[in-house]
């Protein structure tokens, strides 16, 4: 990692050479444009002549279309045709804007429109106006970005330390375009652990979704684990990003290596699915925590209502002020049929789903627990540490979402507190100030494998979750006690005196109204028709640990000690 930290110091260094003429919050339109565009130029340099050859060879013949055999040439899915790159950029001070240009011309297709995203056209101009441009691609030619040296892995950290230290000067949500690599390395570790027997067979492919995908992070932990599994196996990324850099810098990042860039798209992945017909292996991501999404209410609701379960929020609406279910429900209906193989999927909530929503007759986020659970597709919640991402301290879940569970695993959802599982870092970055290290992300994964009940996990039937909201109803009574009755006979309920009870699923009614509400109110009976069912996982609950309160004496003993100590500083200050 010395290099990384090296490379990203170096470029934010860049950004002090734009001090006065921009301010602080666009320094980033000018260097992650220009770190993406040094990286593709270090990955093409040696190959270089070799297209050039190539194209001065056919750029006068009948061929239309040049881009196949260019890059067959760069030995890669994209290539720079144009004379120039960063060393001879910077041979031609006086003509460096409109040698630029040339040069991001040069690009083909997938790698021009990377560039693009950034609108880094209106950054040259700005840059050369104030006699920057030709110091500023100069510092960045001394920088060595060629995946020898710095590889993909490394290269997602400095793009997404640069976005972190642009986003704090401009006072942006710092990291909300990325997770922590520990926190995916734990996420893909689970996904893949119980097909490992498949994914070591020869020539295998997969396919991966995110739904979020940033900078692609996710995609690429999830890659390399694969790669380091089984070099013969192939995993075919997918993706969609709203954030015009991030995806610029997602996309940037597939090119390199080799994978193809079209399956990375641009937009909302809830109201502007790009990829409605696809089905994946396994999907992952980390939606954006408790964001509002009354923008695009309209078609989702439009969705809800006209398609059902045909579409993808059949199962229930959440509340418009936190979308993350949206995303959960988004993924699944991107899981392959069981018959087909089944697909798994893990996100990270904060903790409102587990627990938001109240039952009723209009379909929300409890209705949506309840489909998920009682369709058994909830394989296992995992309590991460707090304060392990770098823009939110909150409490943290990883859900794990499967359609083809193991046999021992059916019916039945594990619960893992790993809570306890990190080290403090040396120097906290934004909130960040924890990190799980190499070993805990082992030990975790062991406990979820295991599948067995201990101190850091327990095992539920899916019915544990489920609760009965019962509408408890009592008599109308007259002036004299009597109970008022309807035209049927029936009593004749008294609104100002109802109450409602949550029943666990697995107690009977009858017998929990004789035990919790008859003997303090013996007139009071259901009204069944008002039932509705919930589910939602108290996880605090269920890991909860008695602390003994400490004795009068010890506190006594406390205040003693603190009016001795008070007293001696008064001493020391009077005299």
């Amino acid at each position: 990692m010395k290099n990384v930290k090296e490379s990203a110091n170096f470029i934010w260094s860049i950004a002090d050479l734009l001090r006065g003429d921009y301010r602080q919050s666009d320094y980033g339109k000018v260097i992650l444009p220009l770190t993406v565009l040094r990286r593709l130029d270090c990955v093409l340099e040696p190959t270089k002549a070799d297209v050039l050859q190539k194209f001065e060879q056919f750029k006068t013949s009948n061929v239309t279309n040049l881009d196949p055999i260019l890059n067959k040439a760069s030995g890669f899915k994209f290539h720079n045709h144009s004379k120039f790159d960063f060393s001879k950029l910077i041979a031609d001070p006086n003509n460096i804007a409109s040698n630029l240009r040339n040069y991001i011309n040069g690009f083909s297709e997938d790698a021009r429109e990377i560039i693009e995203q950034f609108e880094f056209d209106n950054q040259i101009n700005k840059m050369d106006d104030n006699n920057l441009l030709f110091m500023v691609v100069k510092r960045f030619q001394e920088v060595d970005l060629h995946p020898d040296r710095i590889s993909s892995m490394e290269m997602g950290y400095m793009f997404e330390e640069l976005i972190r230290k642009f986003a704090e000067i401009s006072n942006e949500t710092a990291g909300e375009h990325f997770t922590p690599r520990e926190v995916i390395k734990l996420m893909v570790n689970i996904l893949f652990l119980d097909d490992r027997e498949i994914l070591t067979k020869k020539g295998i492919t997969k396919t991966i979704y995110d739904c979020c995908a940033g900078t692609g992070g996710m995609l690429s932990v999830a890659e390399e684990y694969l790669n380091e599994l089984n070099p013969d196996a192939r995993l075919e990324v997918f993706g969609q990003e709203l954030n015009a850099e991030s995806y610029a810098i997602c996309k940037s990042d597939l090119l390199i290596k080799g994978q193809n860039p079209s399956n990375i798209k641009k937009g909302n992945s809830i109201s502007e699915d790009q990829l409605s017909t696809e089905k994946f292996d396994y999907l992952i991501t980390n939606p954006p925590f408790g964001v509002k999404w009354e923008k695009f209410a309209k078609p989702v609701k439009k969705e809800h209502d006209e398609l059902g379960h045909g579409g993808r929020f059949g199962a229930g609406i959440p509340s418009v002020s936190d979308g993350s279910f949206l995303f959960l429900m988004h993924l699944m209906s991107k899981m392959k049929r069981p018959e087909d193989g089944g697909s798994r999927l893990a996100i990270v909530f904060n903790g409102s789903p587990l627990f938001s929503g109240s039952p009723s007759k209009t379909k929300n986020e409890s209705s949506i627990r309840q489909w998920i659970i009682e369709n058994d597709l909830l394989e296992a919640v995992i309590a991460l540490p707090n304060q392990l991402f770098y823009n939110t301290g909150i409490s943290t879940y990883i859900w794990v979402i499967s359609n083809h569970k193991p046999k021992e695993r059916k019916g039945k959802v594990q619960l893992i507190n790993a809570v306890d599982f990190f080290k403090k870092m040396s120097k906290s970055l934004g909130n960040k100030r924890n990190e799980i290290t190499k070993k805990q992300i082992a030990d975790i994964t062991k406990i979820y494998g295991d599948f067995e009940p201990n101190e850091f996990s327990k095992i539920f039937d899916n019915k544990d979750f489920g609760y009965a909201k019962v509408t408890v109803e009592r008599p109308e009574r007259n002036t004299k006690g009597e109970v008022i009755k309807d035209k049927k006979g029936n009593p004749k309920a008294d609104s100002s005196l109802r109450d409602t009870e949550n029943i666990p699923l697995k107690m009977d009614f009858n017998d929990y109204m004789a035990k919790e509400v008859l003997p303090h109110v013996p007139d009071a009976w259901i009204d069944e028709s008002k039932t509705n069912i919930g589910y939602e996982v108290n996880f605090t609950k269920y890991f909860y640990q008695y602390k003994p309160l400490r004795s009068l004496e010890e506190i006594r003993r406390d205040i003693m000690a603190i009016e001795q100590e008070t007293d001696g500083l008064l001493k020391t200050v009077l005299e």
